[in-house]
């Protein structure tokens, strides 16, 4: 059970008038080839150690505007380094597994059954005798491939995943060659979910802005650092055929696409698009887990009577203040004065506006989220009560710029948990 025999099954479409004793034979004569060729492989590939067959991706082209393989291991080895400690892995174990993990591709055995790559690679590591996470971060830094595969558990082969991953995505960021409606060449959006899934389903806190900006720096570096990069121009001086300008809004632009493969990744599981955006429009939100965690507490808050009245107070303040905004050409920032306030429920609802920001926003430092989400519940009295009583455009000019100021205070409290103006109702 749960091992390779060495037996196959055939099917045919004929009747055999002897009993499929030809038709057997055949099959066991094509077969005993194709291991046989695969046999001579696998020990002419034991002959070379994986690290032998290294220098040999400096010849190999990755893209033309983004150098060799081998320009492109050293960087996964960089990269991998220094995600290493933000998931639990052995740093030299991990440098080592990133060397390593792309050998397999110079093998005969690869280069015959490519489908094999990684796995093959697991096997030569642990025949020349590497740690055993080493050898699986062979196979497992392609990993996951898709929404039904499996995600890698191992510290080591997580790093050297998501620093495969984020250097493939942040090169073809750098060259512009991100995808376009269905054209996806460099299957960048399943590299993305792979990162996304790595991260929430091993529940990892990895901030994703430094790491995207450190590959940025170390693929300019590469491309403009290196001399072997350059060509020579017909005047006889060096020019560079894979010049790439160093864009700083590609973290932003990164991030952004990791928002969009997240509500696609959510929405599949049943959660709404609407609550990604409102957690991402916070800015600064690159830990994929707290997003995650962030959404789950909105969309749970957001289903009591608290959270959608509450939504309903918010969205009917940031209404009027878009609208008083506009027509004023100006905003309503800073604090209001509390000495206009002329009224018991104004003066409640500043008092409750100051409580459930200092509530929510330590609750969110703490990343308690639920508890957060309790701070802000406690407005929607005050908030009710304020539409009820108050009238926001009051006739005196310094009455009415004060209470746009506390519907703007309404929308600030919020905006420490989510942009209540993302959501849908």
């Amino acid at each position: 059970e749960d091992k390779l025999a060495n037996k196959f099954i055939l099917t045919a479409n004929i009747e055999a008038s002897d009993g499929g004793a030809a038709i057997t034979a055949g099959n066991e004569r094509v077969i005993r080839a194709r291991l046989s060729d695969a046999k001579f492989f696998y020990e002419t590939d034991l002959k070379t150690s994986l690290e032998d067959r290294l220098a040999k991706f400096d010849n190999i082209v990755f893209h033309e505007k983004l150098g060799s393989q081998g320009e492109r291991i050293k960087r996964i080895v960089r990269l991998a380094a220094e995600i290493a400690p933000l998931v639990g892995a052995d740093v030299e174990k991990t440098k080592r597994a990133a060397l390593l993990c792309k050998a397999d591709l110079l093998t005969e055995v690869v280069g015959e059954f490519p489908e094999l790559q990684g796995l093959m690679g697991k096997y030569y590591a642990l025949a020349q005798g590497e740690d055993a996470s080493v050898a699986a971060a062979s196979e497992e830094h392609y990993k996951p491939q898709g929404p039904a595969d499996r995600v890698p558990t191992d510290p080591v082969s997580i790093a050297v995943a998501l620093a495969d991953k984020i250097d493939t995505l942040v090169g073809f960021w750098a060259i512009d060659e991100k995808p376009t409606g269905s054209k996806d060449p460099y299957a960048l959006r399943r590299a993305a979910l792979g990162v996304i899934r790595l991260v929430a389903d091993n529940a990892m806190r990895v901030g994703l802005s430094p790491i995207i900006t450190l590959a940025q720096e170390w693929i300019h570096e590469a491309v403009h650092g290196n001399t072997t990069a350059f060509d020579v121009d017909r005047e006889g001086k060096l020019s560079n055929p894979r010049d790439i300008p160093f864009d700083r809004g590609l973290p932003s632009s990164l991030l952004s696409f990791f928002a969009d493969r997240l509500k696609a990744q959510l929405r599949e599981q049943g959660a709404r698009h609407d609550l990604v955006d409102a957690v991402f429009s916070l800015g600064g939100q690159d830990d994929l887990l707290m997003v995650v965690r962030r959404v789950e507490a909105l969309a749970a808050f957001l289903a009591t009577d608290d959270g959608k009245n509450l939504l309903a107070g918010v969205k009917r303040a940031a209404n009027i203040l878009r609208i008083e905004e506009k027509k004023d050409a100006r905003t309503y920032d800073g604090a209001p004065d509390a000495s206009l306030y002329g009224s018991d429920e104004e003066k409640a609802l500043a008092a409750a506006i100051d409580r459930a920001k200092t509530d929510a926003t330590a609750a969110v430092a703490k990343e308690d989220f639920a508890a957060a989400m309790s701070a802000l519940a406690r407005l929607r009295p005050s908030v009710d009560a304020f539409f009820d009583k108050v009238k926001v455009n009051d006739d005196d000019k310094a009455v009415r710029e004060n209470r746009l100021k506390l519907l703007n205070e309404i929308r600030a409290a919020t905006r420490a948990v989510a942009d209540f103006s993302k959501i849908q109702d």
